[in-house]
């Protein structure tokens, strides 16, 4: 029996480094059910309560993400609601600010942490949140980057939505995730050799969006070249070959398929 597919938000989170574009990635620990061993980006699946509508909102409307997205409003707003959750639960970084107004310049404060915490364990929704601080979500320092739909033979499947967005100026990406034993931020090539070294093992969703980032010299590149809407689904097929075992993408590329790492 093929598997359901989850919705679900990925965050490419951007900054400008000393040697160009740099990207915030994690390290996912081996026990964890799905990835484990993996690098990837801050992001998880879609929480019920990312729908609420009464969460504050500054930016395009879910209306103006769905067509961004390919998707309906109901689905944008989860999806948009869940790549700002996921970013502040295992990045630290909140994409908020008072509404009219900057950026929330620092999150790091023992409260905010207490705060943090509770939306990790659903004690506290996103709105609840944002309410609790006169903040409204800030949509627009988000840009659709890709979309990628597990294969059907996976007994896991997510329907992954991943969007990019600039580290706020005054905000710093912490290793706060309990699903991470690694953060780190890396210039896409870096990644990328280490990946081809055998040190840094990925899934095929981020070694080929760690490719589309790479010829951007910084993040307002990297932003302004987001790709035309709707995003087209990836969904590719796996294929075992005497090379090995690769996933093929629509247009014929493949990319091999790793294991973590042993502990």
């Amino acid at each position: 029996m093929t598997a359901a597919v989850r919705p679900a938000a990925t965050v490419l989170l951007l900054r400008d480094g000393g040697a160009g574009l740099e990207v915030h990635l994690l390290r996912r620990t081996r026990g964890m059910p799905f990835a484990g061993g993996m690098t990837a980006y801050p992001g998880g699946g879609v929480d019920p309560r990312d729908g609420d509508t009464d969460v504050a909102w500054t930016g395009p409307s879910p209306a103006e993400w769905a067509v961004a997205l390919g998707c309906d409003e109901r689905v944008a707003r989860e999806l948009v609601c869940a790549a700002v959750r996921e970013t502040f639960e295992e990045a630290g970084v909140l994409l908020a600010g008072e509404p009219g107004g900057d950026v929330v310049p620092d999150v790091s404060g023992d409260e905010w942490e207490t705060q943090r915490q509770a939306l990790l364990t659903r004690e506290l929704s996103l709105a609840e949140l944002l309410a609790a601080r006169g903040l409204a979500l800030r949509a627009d320092l988000l840009r659709p980057f890709a979309h990628w739909i597990t294969p059907p033979a996976e007994p896991r499947r997510y329907d992954t939505r991943f969007f990019a967005a600039a580290l706020p100026v005054g905000q710093e990406a912490r290793d706060v995730s309990g699903e991470a034993d690694e953060a780190s931020w890396l210039t896409p090539e870096a990644a990328l050799a280490e990946m081809r070294a055998g040190t840094r093992p990925m899934l095929p969703p981020t070694i080929h969006t760690l490719g589309q980032l790479a010829p951007f010299a910084d993040v307002a590149a990297a932003l302004a070249g987001s790709p035309p809407e709707p995003l087209h689904p990836i969904m590719p097929e796996l294929v075992r070959t005497p090379e090995g075992r690769f996933a093929e993408l629509p247009d014929g590329t493949r990319i091999g398929l790793v294991v973590p790492l042993p502990s």
